[in-house]
């Protein structure tokens, strides 16, 4: 691929627990986090400064999973973990491919990661390392896609860019419904309005008051992550 000027200096990357799993559906298929790990290399090299968020639904859903036989807040918690170690599992591949990378938690564990702070997850960018962000925003009720948000917020991302196992937004389901249409570009009001399940509510309103531009695209090739930061279009760009 031809090198392109980046249209992003700084990003927040999200992967979706399940696209990490691949088609194994559960657990982590190494060779997708290898590839995503190359790629955030590629962005590294090209001076864009990537922080990660990763979700735990290869291994664990709160609301889903604990259902009516956990209480809420417990299960979340569940929820939270499972982030924990695929962010570990990421972290470990992006290390063996030379990327300089830490880990931070919103739930201290000093014993495998950093406590999350604003101020040195933002001094690891300006140093050209990868900061992967775990459990979320650390508080159960929350989705991994709301601390997604949260995080590109406060360190002042360009964009986010949503790397799940669909590649865009459809005014429909495209699984259930043949007729569903993506959309190349669509606003923050037109997704509330139509109740799209790209990100959740809070998400979602949090994005359009931050006035953060959300690109939502597949993960099935890795190289879409440097192609949205190089600004090609690809997926659905939401602003």
């Amino acid at each position: 691929m031809e090198a392109s000027k980046p249209a992003y200096s700084r990003i927040l990357l999200k992967l979706s627990g399940e696209a990490l799993a691949g088609e194994r559906k559960f657990g982590i298929d190494f060779e997708i986090v290898r590839s995503v790990a190359a790629v955030i290399k590629k962005c590294l090299d090209a001076g864009v400064e990537v922080g990660v968020v990763i979700g735990g639904g290869n291994f664990w859903r709160g609301a889903k999973d604990g259902g009516g036989r956990m209480e809420r807040t417990r299960a979340d918690h569940m929820g939270m973990l499972a982030t924990v170690m695929n962010c570990l599992a990421v972290a470990d591949v992006m290390e063996q491919e030379g990327v300089p990378v830490r880990v931070q938690t919103a739930i201290e564990m000093r014993a495998i990661a950093e406590p999350y702070t604003r101020e040195r997850a933002d001094a690891h960018l300006r140093e050209g390392k990868a900061v992967i962000f775990g459990c979320g925003t650390g508080c159960p009720f929350f989705s991994t896609d709301t601390g997604a948000v949260l995080r590109a917020s406060e360190i002042g991302a360009d964009a986010i860019l949503l790397a799940k196992n669909i590649d865009g937004v459809y005014s429909a389901d495209p699984r259930k419904d043949p007729s569903a249409v993506r959309f190349d570009e669509i606003s923050y009001d037109e997704v509330l309005a139509r109740h799209l399940t790209v990100m959740d509510l809070t998400a979602t309103s949090m994005a359009m008051e931050n006035k953060i531009p959300v690109l939502v695209f597949a993960l099935k090739d890795p190289e879409n992550i440097l192609r949205a930061v190089n600004g090609e279009k690809v997926g659905t760009l939401i602003r």
